[in-house]
């Protein structure tokens, strides 16, 4: 039915989230930003939530509204920026919102207000990473904020570690004691907050110091590893598969270019595959290329066009067209993780599949 496809098994999905509660022993909550990181966010969200996720957490109001309208009615946390103009929307759908001033508590107030519900806020705190959240120093004035602030309600407090999934500590360590002195503030005035969290994946595979009452995982709950410095245990799965199926397939005679600036060019007669699979796809227009067809892997050659590739295909002379070809996942005994695709482009992993194209279908199995 498809040029090309990305096959994602929800089974994967629940038995990584499982895994996740299992190890921290705490609430979960699944990050599914980024179309739950190049999966499909609706179905993915569904299968988390089915395995026992408590919450859903994405970075945008329109990534609230795709979830919202997929039918998803569990709570949702935003933890990037919420603009203005769409407080109601958030409020009135009971999202928890991210703030960082007095300014949001305020719009958050009157918003609320408007709606006729209250407003639920979480504390962002800096605590080194330098993105978005008060200073600790700014921390507490805006605690009382909220509590003295009709119509919104303190939710949680959290921050983000930004090197959780490097060998050296120090760093986290850092963050940690941080964020640990912000909590003693709310501790010796006997505030309670319903949701304190701090762990990414990589934080929830090794910092049981972090967990306190809720982890959000991401990238773990895909099956792959926060970094080669962290890699998942073996008992994840890789959920994403990534196939299409062989176009054409001819003999070129040597001399022959392939493809735009003709970069490769055949040393002897070579057999050469078009594979309908290209970097509008989000296969990056690279060279290092690899893909797996009747259980072996061979190169992609030459440039990588808008909609298609080639393969080298001497190796495997029963290639046939409408034959699958697969790129990320696996095939006979072998595979290509996402994790050797973003070693060949120079990135990470997450890049890579949130890369992928919105124009390729996701399936689900």
């Amino acid at each position: 039915m498809y040029t090309t496809v990305v096959e994602v098994d929800l089974n994967a999905i629940k038995s990584n989230v499982k895994e996740i509660l299992k190890h921290t022993n705490v609430g979960v909550v699944a990050v599914v930003k980024a179309n739950a990181y190049g999966h499909g966010a609706v179905p993915v969200a569904k299968a988390a939530v089915e395995a026992g996720a408590s919450m859903l957490a994405v970075a945008r109001v329109e990534e609230v509204a795709e979830l919202r309208k997929g039918g998803l009615t569990c709570p949702i946390f935003l933890f990037g920026r919420t603009p203005p103009k769409r407080l109601d929307e958030m409020i009135q759908q009971e999202v928890s919102l991210t703030v960082w001033n007095a300014e949001q508590i305020e719009q958050a107030a009157a918003a609320a207000r408007r709606v006729g519900k209250i407003g639920l806020l979480q504390i962002k705190v800096d605590t080194g990473m330098g993105r978005l959240g008060v200073r600790p120093q700014d921390f507490y004035p805006l605690v009382e904020k909220v509590i003295n602030t009709q119509n919104v309600e303190l939710e949680g407090v959290f921050t983000h570690f930004a090197r959780a999934d490097e060998i050296d500590t120090l760093s986290v360590d850092h963050q940690q004691a941080c964020f640990k002195d912000i909590l003693a503030t709310l501790n010796a005035r006997n505030i309670e907050v319903p949701f304190i969290h701090a762990s990414n994946s990589a934080a929830s595979l090794c910092r049981p110091d972090a967990y306190y009452n809720l982890v959000r995982p991401g990238i773990a709950i895909y099956g792959m590893s926060p970094s080669k410095e962290c890699p998942l245990p073996g008992n994840y799965k890789p959920a994403l598969t990534w196939k299409a199926v062989l176009s054409q397939v001819k003999m070129l005679p040597p001399g022959h270019g392939i493809s735009y600036g003709h970069i490769y060019t055949t040393s002897r007669e070579e057999r050469i595959g078009v594979l309908p699979l290209g970097y509008a796809d989000g296969f990056r227009r690279v060279e290092g290329n690899q893909a797996l067809i009747n259980g072996k892997k061979v190169n992609v050659v030459g440039r990588v066009c808008m909609d298609m590739c080639m393969l080298q295909l001497d190796d495997v002379p029963n290639a046939a067209e409408g034959d699958e070809v697969v790129v990320i996942g696996s095939q006979a005994d072998q595979r290509i993780a996402v994790e050797d695709i973003a070693d060949v482009w120079g990135t990470v992993n997450y890049e890579v599949v949130c890369g992928i194209g919105a124009r390729v279908p996701r399936i689900y199995v």
